[in-house]
């Protein structure tokens, strides 16, 4: 045993935090290659966009695949993609190129939750621990730790001193090559029992066939729009964001920014490892709106700080509460479902939170211009809405309050309630 999880679940993770620290590191860097290409605005967001589309197609279609063609062999041919991802950015790739590049999932700006790699890991790590939320802490600690470390690495001297050649940039994501090689021999070591479980056939079914969303099919809808709204709310502070607002406002250098960004990280590896214990003590929802809703309200608050230290300090404590979401709510997910659905579940709510998110820029954009706060209010606001309906329609769904560390039970029972409960 390995961090007191299976061998396949520190498989799974060590993929995560090796992705997560090449993703840290060129999130970073991928800004200051389009800006030193000379793209304007409108192409740079044409880019980013479509990074953010691409998580959202390649989700959907991993989950439409993956268990017929085996959870393994998508999650080897991930880390392939991402492998060639970064050699043909690395190669000075067009425009035109880029674009085909970002739809296709294999970059991303998001260390932890990004698209495909996540769903197919959510999924793979249900087979070990689907409804305690333990596995995902740990999970998500390694990968914002990883992505920390990873954009730290970006901020070096060193790289700062070759200038700002796009050549310079665009090598840079050489470092996608490795993480992409390494990442598919981890896919190799995993057991069989990350596959999706048998399909047993009947009368005019082929066995080939896998069910997709069918029991949990309301649910699973309900759940994806409640996502959707708090990722809207998100789209509307996005790290960039926050970077532009505290230096317009504070006028605070690169430098102190890139050492907040840093610590944020840091203060969210360790608090998405204290929301497992949280879930055991008072279950799954109540841990999310109870730690979800309180960080809204502080985030909402760093729009009227006064100084750049008292807006950090707001900041960090916003992060310390407003990520414990994370790993329940991968669990939640995995427990509501039919363990054959979990890989569409999976997709499909991955999906939803990535399909709203692009609209959050343009609208924290029109939003400014009342005030340069107003986003933040704004973003508080709308995630406390998501908080507020989750509470009143998800704490009836069962297993609320799963079983500690001991093997977890099984929880097939769990959409049956739940369609009850969505009908």
């Amino acid at each position: 045993m390995r961090w007191g999880l299976g061998r396949d679940a520190s498989l799974l993770i060590g993929g995560q935090g090796l992705r997560a620290a090449g993703y840290g590191f060129t999130a970073v860097v991928l800004g200051a290659l389009l800006a030193a290409r000379g793209y304007g605005p409108v192409q740079a967001g044409v880019v980013l966009t479509a990074l953010i589309a691409g998580t959202a197609l390649s989700s959907l279609a991993v989950g439409a695949v993956a268990d017929r063609l085996g959870r393994r062999r998508c999650y080897a041919v991930f880390f392939l993609a991402v492998a060639a991802a970064g050699a043909a950015v690395a190669a000075g790739a067009p425009f035109w190129l880029l674009l085909v590049i970002a739809l296709t999932g294999a970059l991303s700006t998001d260390v932890v939750d990004n698209g495909p790699a996540t769903t197919l890991e959510q999924t793979m790590l249900a087979a070990e621990d689907a409804g305690t939320a333990r596995v995902y802490g740990r999970y998500n600690a390694v990968g914002a730790a990883a992505g920390a470390a990873g954009a730290l690495a970006a901020a070096l001297p060193g790289l700062a001193s070759h200038g700002s050649s796009a050549t310079v940039y665009a090598l840079c994501f050489a470092v996608l090559v490795p993480v992409g090689l390494g990442g598919a021999v981890l896919a190799r070591w995993l057991s069989a029992a990350v596959e999706a479980p048998p399909v047993t056939a009947t009368p005019g079914r082929l066995i080939r066939d896998r069910p997709r969303l069918v029991q949990s099919r309301g649910v699973v809808r309900r759940l994806s729009g409640l996502f959707a709204v708090d990722a809207a709310g998100g789209g509307l502070v996005t790290t960039g964001f926050l970077s532009y607002y505290l230096s317009q406002r504070y006028h605070v250098p690169i430098s102190a920014l890139g050492w907040l960004f840093f610590a944020v990280s840091v203060v969210q590896a360790l608090s998405v490892l204290i929301a497992p214990r949280l879930a055991r003590r008072f279950g799954l929802i109540a841990t999310m709106v109870g730690t979800h809703l309180p960080s809204n309200v502080l985030l909402a608050s760093v729009a009227f700080a006064p100084t750049f230290p008292v807006a950090a300090a707001l900041l960090l404590a916003r992060t310390t509460l407003s990520q414990m979401d994370v790993p329940t709510r991968q669990a939640l997910v995995m427990t509501v479902v039919t363990p054959d659905e979990r890989t569409a579940a999976a997709a499909v709510t991955n999906a939803a939170r990535y399909t709203v998110r692009p609209l959050g820029p343009l609208v924290a954009g029109a939003v400014q211009q009342i005030a340069l706060g107003a986003p933040l209010v704004l973003a508080g606001a709308v995630k406390g809405g998501y908080d507020i309906a989750l509470w009143r329609w998800a704490r009836h769904l069962p297993l609320q309050r799963p079983v500690a560390d001991s093997p977890p039970q099984s929880p097939v029972s769990a959409p049956s309630a739940a369609r009850k409960e969505s009908s």
